[in-house]
């Protein structure tokens, strides 16, 4: 199977006082906001730096002076006094009471207790106006709200696509990669595989060069645009932001003239993910997330399966774009697979795009763009700053200027989706793949407009959903890590019981499940609520493939939340066991 990308183009911080009376005195610090608190810090030899009865007389003498009741309330880790004005009072009532305390030549210093707020600063990027997509109420993903509390640190996100051109928007993120393109004449380097994720561009000559049907077109340099998304350098005073610009982006290189294979795409999952390929070295530094903007015809082979299965595994949350040919999303590959967080594309309108794959399997939309209506001319473009604007490259076939540009399709919303969920990984790095596909569709919003034939569980929000994953444990501790041995032809059960939850579970009641089996079509998996009422999560399809890692939603809203929940794993046949690994409830 040969698979093509999935896009289409267009044109405060807080100082802290140390009392030192030998240093020059510090600069006046005068009330610009009412003040309920001073801090006052006493030279070390005045017998307020150490008595808490001498430092509340003087505080009571001194507001008695300046008109009001001030009172010692305790003692600052620096050793400084914390006085109390008995309430909010005016910038000016402040002043005077603190004018009282400057005048005493045994204090130091005194300041007010001024409050300090989080920085969600807009990056000082040039082109960051233009990014709709992050930002605005409407239909943008809520980013920087996220920003106060993660950047991505410590996340590397492989992007398994046409490799990398070098941009200087870029450049500080990226880590080494590789080219697992084996043909030469289609990796255009004059090789087979290489160290060398460049991207040599994907452009076709003539008409037919690429099948029946194909069109000759010029280098899309897709890959550099997928990576500036996910973690361009930011607050650098040029280009735009990226959505986890403190993560790293690992170029790997799949697609060159004509697309690319599945047997290169499923060796570079293994790889990005941290398994071995047969003559390729090690990858130094795996990805904890990888974005697939790419995709085909077909449903999920076995071949595409067993290597994101072994991915997840590992630990590595799998992005996939749903595709951009209007249809449902389960006849396209990589798209179908299982353990994967599939992506829709929705427009500056909160729409899913026209364009946009859709369906049951869809797990979440992102904004992807329209450089278009749906009503328009086909090949028009009408509405460029409508699509998603990224790093690119100016070179028609081989490389030239660095260069940005908008561009449409699920391959823009997919690394969103991989932004946010390095931005998870790095916020919690307990966080499972299963638990990070939670959290996002769990704390989603609903779309704005219209989303014919389904676009998953909403619009992903990356301020709710960093927020939830780093204020509560994903799974608010519903959890049983405990294993659990499936053996031939048996049943088993895991139980989780839950407390401290009043009324009924919701209809959207998410199941993460990760079971490790060598052949999942022997299974019926169900959840069994407190009543003993079955709800089937698996029903022994899947054949041959390898572990299931996925979360199910169940409209649980008839059920009482409190009370035991079991998940029932019954193996229907010999010759293939394995174990419940873990699984979670989350209301």
């Amino acid at each position: 199977m040969s698979v093509t990308l999935l896009a289409g183009s267009a044109t405060a911080s807080v100082a802290l006082a140390t009392e030192n009376p030998a240093a020059a005195p510090a600069a006046t610090v005068v009330p610009t906001a009412p003040v309920e608190n001073l801090i006052v810090g006493y030279k070390s030899s005045a017998t307020e730096a150490s008595s808490n009865t001498a430092a509340a007389d003087d505080a009571a003498a001194k507001g008695k002076k300046a008109g009001k009741k001030a009172k010692f309330d305790r003692r600052l880790g620096t050793g400084a006094a914390l006085v109390n004005l008995g309430g909010t009072v005016a910038p000016a009532a402040a002043a005077d009471v603190m004018a009282q305390f400057r005048a005493d030549p045994d204090v130091a210093y005194v300041e007010p207790d001024t409050r300090a707020y989080a920085q969600a600063v807009t990056p000082n990027d040039t082109e960051y106006a233009k990014q709709w997509d992050l930002f605005e109420p409407t239909a943008g993903m809520n980013v920087p709200g996220a920003w106060d509390k993660t950047t991505g640190s410590g996340v590397t996100v492989a992007v398994i696509d046409t490799g990398y051109v070098a941009h200087s928007d870029v450049a500080a993120n990226v880590v080494a990669g590789y080219d697992f393109i084996s043909t030469s004449s289609e990796a255009r380097d004059g090789n087979g595989r290489d160290a060398n994720p460049a991207d040599e561009g994907d452009w076709n000559a003539t008409d037919g060069e690429c099948g029946v049907g194909s069109k000759a077109s010029t280098s899309s340099w897709h890959g550099t645009h997928v990576a500036g998304t996910i973690a361009a350098a930011t607050n650098n005073s040029k280009g735009i932001a990226g959505i986890a610009y403190g993560a790293k982006i690992q170029p790997v290189r799949v697609l060159g003239k004509c697309g690319g294979s599945t047997s290169d795409i499923v060796d570079a999952i293994t790889w990005a993910s941290g398994g071995s390929v047969a003559g390729v070295p090690a990858n130094a530094t795996p990805a904890k997330v990888i974005n697939m903007s790419l995709g085909g015809p077909g449903a999920c082979g076995t071949s595409y399966q067993n290597a994101i299965n072994s991915a997840v595994a590992r630990g590595t949350t799998v992005v996939v774009a749903a595709g951009n040919s209007n249809a449902n999303a389960s006849g396209y590959s990589p798209a179908s697979c299982n353990n994967v967080i599939n992506v829709a594309s929705t427009n500056r309108a909160g729409e899913r795009s026209y364009y946009s794959n859709f369906g049951s399997i869809i797990d979440i939309a992102a904004p992807g763009g329209e450089t278009r209506r749906a009503t328009d001319t086909p090949g028009t473009v009408t509405t460029p700053e409508n699509a998603i604007l990224s790093t690119l490259n100016a070179g028609t076939t081989t490389p030239g200027a660095e260069i940005y540009k908008p561009y449409q399709g699920t391959s823009m919303a997919a690394p969103h989706i991989a932004g946010l969920a390095a931005l998870l990984k790095s916020a919690n790095t307990s966080l499972t793949p299963a638990q990070i596909e939670t959290a996002i569709k769990a704390n989603s919003r609903p779309l704005p407009g219209t989303c014919t034939g389904g676009c998953g569980a909403g619009l992903a929000d990356a301020a709710a959903t960093v927020a939830a994953v780093t204020s509560t444990p994903p799974t608010s501790g519903r959890e049983n890590t405990t294993d659990y041995t499936i053996a031939d032809n048996s049943t088993v059960e895991s139980p989780i019981t839950v407390t401290g939850v009043t009324g009924n579970a919701p209809a959207a009641l998410k199941v993460g499940v990760n079971i490790v089996h060598s052949y999942i079509g022997d299974l019926k998996v169900d959840l069994i609520a407190p009543d003993g009422s079955v709800y089937n999560l698996h029903n022994r399809s899947g054949s041959g493939t390898d572990n299931i890692n996925q979360v199910y939603t169940v409209n649980a809203s008839s059920e009482v939340a409190k009370g035991t929940w079991k998940l029932r794993v019954n193996d229907n046949a010999g010759g293939d066991t394995g174990k419940i690994d873990s699984w979670n409830l989350t209301f």
